[in-house]
């Protein structure tokens, strides 16, 4: 018998109505690069536990990494219960799940991979974003396999084995005038589908042409974020509206507008825990509810949210088998209280290349990456970002010259009715501790910039 079957039985026997436990093994390989050299190696290996009870529709949980004290941990959790207010709404943990394997979220190669061929893809990183104008090389390569495993009182056993491989390079400059920047990224789940080669490559691309950048007038343009600021966007402004809890509390700026426009009708945003090598991709959700494609906005119309099932249950609905324990770096966590998360935030694909976005642009920006994103007043839509680097001038079809920083605040529910184009060069994207996503570039109109 498991330590996990002895606590759930300690549990019954207690007389606890419900309890859910979540164990996590993980082996995490991280490489740190600093002064275009690989500065540090290390593999750490964790197990802990996450543990909670419901009894009389009380809550409690507490997180652990003492194995042997789980059925001593549960009695004094159990004791804390009495102390709580009950949640009437509350109907249960699942009984049972339906697990899929997924093509691209497991790589036997990612999981037995070793140190010296870690610090091999990092320096491929580093030699390709080498060039005689980029000064220092910084970044860092994560590679996470882990095993998961979820039972609960209610007959529930669920166990996935999972691996992760996420890089990224920052190129910077003293070359010309002014200190400038360029990011290279890429994710996934399996070793042959990583292409390290390109971080650097793109890092330096970005680095270069951000040399020498000129001053943008504080003004009003036509902005081409790339797939990376999108990300961005994604991560901090967009998806928390769609979230099943801040709708309902009327704290979305679209908690008015489910079933109305509220883009353009070209825009289709998707939560699609599906995906082959999505950094979220999951058959199962962390609290054990199927998972399944979810249209967020469909040609423009609010159609849906996301939620586990404390929120859902709180408003008489069902999960949407949106529940997640994140974890750091990338993977999962033994979070005793999982949250509400998309999996991975699609945009489909349009039909514009992204050379054709920036001929079509009178005065416009194209910026591939954004800084200090965050909302201004959510429940309106206000938002401001920064833009540091990769940003480059477009007068009449053509990219002129490299700008420097601006900073955008700007009004979410306003930009997505003023996308004038989607490009058709979708990526992988995930921002440091964030949500993964997948988008191509976008183009929106009227956007005012002011000078930094």
């Amino acid at each position: 018998m498991t330590a996990l079957d002895k606590a759930l039985n300690h549990s019954k026997k207690s007389g606890i109505d419900e309890c859910e436990i979540v164990e996590i093994k993980k082996k995490i390989t991280t490489v740190r690069i600093t002064d275009s050299n690989i500065a540090e190696v290390k593999q750490n290996y964790d197990k802990s536990y996450g543990i909670r009870l419901i009894h009389d529709k009380k809550i409690s949980s507490i997180q652990t990494t003492n194995e042997q004290r789980l059925e001593k941990i549960i009695n004094n959790t159990f004791q804390t219960l009495t102390k709580l207010k009950s949640g009437e709404f509350w109907k249960g943990l699942p009984y049972k799940t339906s697990q899929k394997m997924l093509n691209g979220t497991f790589d036997k190669n990612l999981e037995q991979i070793s140190g010296s061929e870690t610090m091999d893809i990092a320096q491929t990183m580093i030699n390709s974003a080498s060039n005689s104008k980029v000064t220092a090389i910084t970044g860092s390569l994560n590679i996470v396999s882990e095993d998961f495993e979820l039972v609960n009182s209610n007959g529930l056993n669920f166990k996935e084995k999972a691996t992760y491989i996420s890089g990224i390079i920052n190129s910077e400059s003293e070359y010309g005038i002014l200190s400038v920047s360029g990011i290279g990224h890429n994710c996934g789940r399996t070793l042959t589908n990583f292409t390290p080669e390109q971080i650097g490559e793109d890092a330096k691309t970005m680095c270069i042409e951000s040399i020498n950048p000129q001053k943008i007038d504080s003004d009003s343009y036509s902005i081409i974020f790339e797939p990376y600021s999108v990300g961005e966007l994604l991560a901090f402004v967009v998806a928390s509206n769609f979230n099943f809890k801040t709708y309902s509390e009327r704290k979305s700026c679209f908690s008015n507008n489910l079933e109305k426009e509220i883009a353009v009708k070209e825009l289709n945003l998707i939560d699609d825990p599906h995906i082959p090598e999505g950094i979220g991709t999951k058959s199962v959700d962390d609290e054990g509810i199927e998972t399944r494609k979810n249209n967020l906005i469909e040609k423009g119309i609010f159609k849906n949210t996301f939620s586990n099932l404390f929120d859902s249950y709180k408003e008489g609905r069902q999960s949407t088998g949106n529940a997640l324990r994140q974890g750091s770096p990338i993977g999962k966590s033994s979070e005793p209280i999982p949250m509400s998360s998309p999996h991975n935030l699609k945009i489909s694909s349009g039909d514009q290349s992204q050379d054709e976005m920036i001929k079509e642009t009178k005065q416009g920006l194209l910026v591939g990456r954004l800084w200090y994103t965050y909302a201004v007043n959510p429940i309106k839509g206000d938002f401001s970002c920064t833009a540091r680097s990769g940003i480059r001038i477009i007068k009449n079809g053509e990219i002129i010259c490299p700008g420097k920083s601006v900073r955008i605040i700007h009004n979410l529910p306003t930009m997505m009715k003023n996308i004038s184009a989607i490009g058709n060069n979708q990526r992988k994207v995930i921002q440091w501790a964030s949500l993964p996503s997948i988008t191509p570039s976008i183009k929106a109109e009227n956007i005012s910039v002011n000078t930094i």
